[in-house]
């Protein structure tokens, strides 16, 4: 089984870890109000999706 010969130093593994960062989210207007939401879910505003309502909404 394999193991380390060396301890792996901190500069080492900060450098493997620099790529983890946080992310905005991908957000699309909705075809039919126009409202921020996320792809490929129904819209909390008006409940359509694909075209048609899938939710209904007060």
């Amino acid at each position: 089984m394999g193991v380390p010969k060396r301890r792996s130093s901190k500069q080492r593994k900060r450098q493997r870890r620099a790529h983890w960062k946080i992310e905005a989210p991908g957000l699309i207007d909705c075809p039919q109000c126009r409202a921020r939401t996320l792809p490929h879910r129904a819209c909390p505003e008006c409940g359509y999706y694909k075209g048609r309502e899938v939710v209904a909404v007060k």
